[in-house]
């Protein structure tokens, strides 16, 4: 054991966290211990606090401190409008365009065969029930283009447009700025498929 039990133990942990590896884990460990002590209580108590308090909506299922959430409470909003997004930071992204107008429905994963993830293992029952209750006018389905988020935009397709509703899904295509030589294959052709008439 090269460092202390509790560095071992603060190295360890943070090592678990998404994209952080032993280097990082070790740095960010070092970092914390040469933070002043009041910084370092104030990092661990809104940890603390943010997983005591945060939950899911019961309609939405985003995160939230409030149930319903901000959002589904909004009577601003349109409930007939449901936006389908794999997890909570994508509806942050969607709000940040100030674009729709409407709610929410966070699956909280995409389909994922390879990692074992079917729709079972996501909010898709939650879906059915909620579209079944309030019988929006057009879903849209704002999955990543990655291939889970490919399968997962297909499979909810097939299942809501036998029944009944107008199932949309988020155009995909060329970033603004992004030029043509640097673009893969898929992303031409999908930008390709979804022009517009200007």
């Amino acid at each position: 054991m090269l460092y202390p039990q509790p560095i071992q133990d603060l190295v360890e942990e943070l090592a678990k966290l998404p994209g952080v590896g032993p280097k990082t884990a070790q740095r960010l460990a070092f970092f914390l211990l040469n933070m002043p002590k009041g910084e370092a209580e104030l990092l661990a108590n809104a940890i603390v606090n943010a997983r005591s308090h945060i939950r899911y909506c019961s309609e939405c299922f985003n995160f939230t401190d409030s149930d319903p959430c901000a959002i589904c409470r909004n009577p601003s909003r349109d409930a007939a409008w449901v936006m389908v997004v794999e997890h909570p930071k994508d509806v942050v992204a969607m709000e940040k365009t100030r674009e729709f107008k409407g709610r929410y429905h966070v699956l909280h994963g995409a389909i994922s065969p390879m990692e074992g993830v079917g729709p079972d293992d996501l909010k898709v029952r939650e879906l059915i029930n909620r579209i079944n209750a309030a019988a929006p006018r057009e879903i849209v389905l704002a999955t990543s283009s990655s291939l889970e988020g490919e399968a997962t935009a297909l499979y909810l397709a097939r299942l809501l447009k036998p029944m009944g509703f107008k199932v949309t899904r988020i155009a995909r295509g060329l970033p603004m700025g992004g030029d043509l030589d640097y673009t893969d294959e898929m992303t031409l052709a999908k930008s390709l498929e979804g022009r517009q008439d200007i």
